[in-house]
């Protein structure tokens, strides 16, 4: 159970700027960190990291890495078969970018295809099998960034997950625990079968875990790049399989993904630069709203009901604007100057009662005029000063279930993130109109926020997995470096959640004291308890999200990780450069 008193650091430390101390150390502050840090959801990909650096490659080259051995070892959350966001900071020129590797949706996947018989919702369709799966970004992500930030072969970048591929890695309680939630849908499939059962038996904790097919899969992209995985022996593999199973790609389609660069989003909180995802993803939009709401406050100087009543109301806010505006930029007009405005912000921050909760249903459903255990992040910094945030998913645990035979690859089940109906929530109790309609080769909305924070003191990295969650949570990740946490007890503060729609506030054990909580449904809140889902929504696990931070102190010249304690086989690492000669 995470501690409650490190929720209560969050708005309670106080932030001393020591104005004339940091003025002297920023005179001499240095003009890059002493090494390297990463933390990732799981040791072995946060090692593969630190190899790569070690062979000469920088933070872009450890991401491949990274991203790539998460890919083997966290089939649970993310893999070749799904896609990503990455963030990126060139320590040289100063520059970020945002690189996009989001599925695109199949031509055949239009909204009638996801219907009953009678007009009903076809869940099972949207969630397990062929029709859930959009055309996979993560592996073009790879090629990307090696042949145009990376300094080493994609072959030396890769060769960590080939080779954990091929040996094997002990399954993990969460790996197991997640396939019997899944059991019944992955052993549908013939491929997932070859890969998950031994002797018909399925895997279980402390087994060695071994994928001969996604090592040669990986070993094609190597060796090929792009065409090794889109084209060819794995492409061919990959339309067979859907095919097989009643989906409906094309070789054209997979052929023509493209990773989409897009200018990040930034703005100011406090003395922070924030620099954050645009779309397709809603969390970089809802972040800038949400804390451009919150920026008008005082929030260490307010008592805990206050604080949380605040910022639960300004996550119902962003939530809100998510369900109507926001999806893929290059389909849809998105009004973010609007969004994104402070004065927007003061706006919506007028609607804000201090005493009384806003039922979400007061709140206009109507356009003004004017995303637990899935999906996983890991954050870098390197001596050069670069540094990447990356978040990358298959979408729900296991994603589509599905693993075309002779590749290893688990496809996600990225299509029910689409308002395939309008108005109707997806698995993560979020809703989307036309904004977020499927069409061929649309990017689906995403809550994922690789997110980098900038004062004249300090730089950060964080992120996490956790559905429509990730953004409160990166949210009160925010919150808790802007309150002076080091990031193991950012990675650690308890969570709470509104998303508008339900009207709940979802939040993990004692996330919050029965006097906050009184005092709050005196304010006309409610709460999901934890493990009831008979209050509306999915039901709450004890503890949810997996945040993975870097902190590089300037004033110390020092690097710092956290990574999340709710996961046991996460790891933050920090490797100290030798001496310059």
């Amino acid at each position: 159970m995470i501690p409650r008193r490190l929720f209560v650091l969050l708005f309670f430390v106080a932030f001393v700027p020591a104005a004339l101390a940091a003025d002297a150390v920023r005179s001499s502050a240095p003009s890059h960190p002493p090494g390297t840090a990463i933390a990732s959801a799981h040791a072995l990909a946060t090692q593969a990291g630190l190899d790569v650096i070690a062979q000469g490659g920088n933070a872009f080259d450890a991401a491949i890495a990274v991203s790539s051995t998460l890919s083997v070892v966290e089939p649970i959350s993310s893999g070749l078969g799904g896609g990503g966001f990455f963030l990126l900071h060139d320590g040289k020129t100063g520059k970020d970018v945002f690189i996009d590797a989001r599925e695109t949706a199949p031509a055949a996947s239009t909204p009638d295809k996801y219907l009953l018989p009678n007009g009903d919702f076809n869940r099972d369709r949207a969630e397990n099998g062929p029709w859930a799966a959009g055309i996979p970004g993560l592996p073009a992500a790879f090629v990307h960034l090696a042949e145009k930030y990376g300094r080493l072969p994609l072959k030396a970048s890769l060769a960590p997950a080939i080779r954990t591929a091929r040996e094997g890695f002990p399954v993990y309680a969460r790996m197991a625990r997640g396939y019997q939630a899944r059991r019944e849908v992955m052993e549908r499939y013939k491929g997932t079968r070859a890969v998950y059962l031994v002797d018909g038996k399925p895997i279980k904790e402390g087994d060695v875990f071994r994928q001969p097919d996604l090592a040669r899969t990986l070993e094609r992209l190597a060796a090929q790049g792009f065409d090794g995985f889109y084209r060819g022996e794995t492409a061919k593999l990959l339309l067979a399989g859907v095919k097989a199973e009643g989906g409906q790609w094309t070789a054209k389609e997979l052929a023509g993904y493209t990773v989409r660069e897009r200018a990040p989003l930034t703005f100011k909180y406090n003395d922070w630069q924030v620099t954050t995802a645009p779309p397709p993803s809603s969390g970089g939009v809802a972040l800038t709203q949400m804390l451009q709401i919150l920026d008008a406050y005082d929030l260490s100087k307010l008592d805990e009901a206050q604080r949380t009543h605040l910022v639960v109301e300004s996550m119902r806010r962003a939530f809100r604007d998510r369900t109507f505006y926001l999806g893929d930029p290059d389909f849809v007009e998105i009004p973010m100057k609007t969004l994104t405005s402070p004065y927007y912000a003061a706006g919506l921050r007028a609607t804000i009662n201090p005493q009384k909760a806003t039922p979400s249903d007061q709140l206009s459903g109507l356009q003004t005029p004017l995303e637990d255990e899935e999906t996983t992040h890991f954050s870098i910094i390197d001596a050069e000063g670069n540094r990447v945030a990356g978040t990358q998913t298959v979408n729900l645990l296991y994603g589509s279930g599905l693993v075309p035979p002779g590749t290893g690859v688990l496809l996600n089940n990225e299509m029910d993130d689409f308002a395939l109906k309008p108005g109707t929530p997806n698995a993560f109790g979020v809703m989307g109109y036309d904004a977020n309609a499927p069409k061929p080769g649309k990017r689906m909305l995403s809550s994922m926020t690789p997110t980098f924070l900038e004062s004249p003191d300090k730089v950060a990295v964080l992120g996490t997995p956790g559905g429509s969650r990730i953004i409160t949570m990166v949210l009160l990740g925010i919150l808790g470096y802007d309150a002076g946490l080091e990031p193991q007890a950012v990675a650690a503060l308890p969570r709470f959640h509104h998303q508008w729609m339900p009207d709940l506030i979802e939040m993990e054990t004692d996330a919050l004291s029965p006097a906050t909580q009184q005092t709050l449904e005196a304010m006309g809140h409610r709460f999901k308890v934890p493990g009831n889902s008979a209050q509306g929504g999915r039901g709450s696990s004890h503890v949810w999200g997996n945040l993975q931070t870097v902190e590089w102190d300037k004033t110390t010249n020092t690097l710092m990780g956290g990574s999340d304690p709710r996961n046991p086989v996460g790891a933050a690492k920090v490797v100290e450069s030798a001496p310059s000669r």
